[in-house]
C-alpha cells in the first residue's frame, strides 16, 4: 500500500467523522453495509495524495524557474 499523504486539518477531520459513524454502524450488527464510508475515506485520501503530487510538482516548476532566472543574472 502507499504511504499515506499528510492530511489538512479538514481530511482529518472528516476522516475521523466518517470512522466515528462507521464504528457506530459497526455496533449496530456485522453485517451492516460500511462500503459507502468506506469509499469516502478512500476517496479523501486519493484527494490528499493528488493535492501533495501537485504541490510538489508546483515546487519544482518553481525551483527550475529560480534556478532559470540566477543563471540568467550571473550571465550579465
Amino acid at each position: 500500500m502507499a504511504k499515506d499523504p499528510k492530511f489538512t486539518a479538514r481530511e482529518t477531520a472528516q476522516i475521523g467523522w466518517y470512522i466515528g459513524r462507521m464504528a457506530k454502524r459497526g455496533v449496530a450488527g456485522e453485517n451492516v453495509y460500511q462500503g459507502d464510508l468506506e469509499r469516502k475515506v478512500e476517496r479523501i485520501i486519493d484527494g490528499a495524495r493528488e493535492r501533495e503530487a501537485q504541490q510538489a510538482a508546483d515546487a519544482a516548476a518553481a525551483e527550475k524557474a529560480a534556478r532559470k532566472a540566477r543563471a540568467k543574472n550571473t550571465r550579465k
